[in-house]
């Protein structure tokens, strides 16, 4: 396809921090990628190469945070030759690439949820996406919809299930005076907790403990927004460790 304006859209969700949404590119150096880097969004374009070198014509655009977190977030790609508005959760970024054409050309099948092994570097570096996708829009196609009634040809659809699987973990929920008490292993020497919170609240206590015969105690909370550990040493000089983030 060889296109001046494009409007693609999806949905997705993932507790993966890297991997590829979708993926196009073309025999004229044409490409365009969207893809999951260190849990933010990343849209990689390129409308063909120029007599300086394909180079100039790549722009890429990095939006949003701690996408992994395994909730809905809505993508909306509007171009019209080199101005592009990338809309994610409903904040819009307004940028024009670089080089000197308008048109996309895609000459080869467009994928999403991964991109084909071109036996180039920056393919096989690249994950697949793992997780959740649903009305994915290209240029009024309802792939979703598409795929699932086997009307897309040619398709290498490999293992894709139409249902979403959530994570089988079981959250508490904790209001301002309840508390989760679990018994000490008093002859162990390690002290080791790990768990996902989510609060709109400040300040709070996440954890507390006391050290047996007396060495002292752990506490971990949210203090203005931030995580802080605080470690209390009784037999040592140094006596208390604070750490935040």
């Amino acid at each position: 396809m060889k296109t001046l304006k494009d409007v693609i859209s999806l949905k997705f969700k993932t507790s993966e921090s890297e991997g590829v949404i979708f993926h196009g590119e073309g025999q004229q150096g044409d490409y365009i990628t969207l893809e999951l880097k260190k849990a933010k969004l990343v849209l990689n374009l390129n409308l063909g190469i120029n007599q300086l070198g394909s180079i100039f014509g790549h722009t890429s655009v990095t939006t949003g945070s701690l996408l992994d977190d395994h909730h809905w977030h809505s993508v909306i790609i509007e171009r019209h030759g080199r101005n592009i508005n990338l809309t994610l959760d409903r904040h819009m970024q307004h940028f024009r690439t670089n080089g000197e054409f308008d048109y996309l050309d895609l000459d080869y099948e467009i994928t999403f949820g991964g991109m084909p092994f071109s036996g180039k570097p920056s393919s096989n570096s690249r994950k697949n996406f793992k997780g959740c996708m649903e009305t994915i829009n290209y240029n009024g196609n309802n792939i979703t919809d598409l795929a699932k009634r086997k009307k897309l040809e040619p398709s290498n659809v490999g293992n894709l299930s139409f249902s979403c699987v959530e994570p089988h973990t079981v959250p508490v929920f904790f209001n301002a005076t309840s508390y989760l008490e679990v018994p000490g292993r008093p002859s162990q020497d390690l002290f080791s907790v790990s768990f996902l919170f989510r609060t709109w609240n400040p300040n709070g206590l996440l954890l507390f403990s006391n050290f047996a015969d007396d060495l002292g105690n752990i506490e971990i909370d949210v203090n203005e927004g931030k995580v802080s550990v605080h470690i209390n040493v009784t037999q040592v000089k140094k006596n208390r460790i604070d750490i935040s983030s």
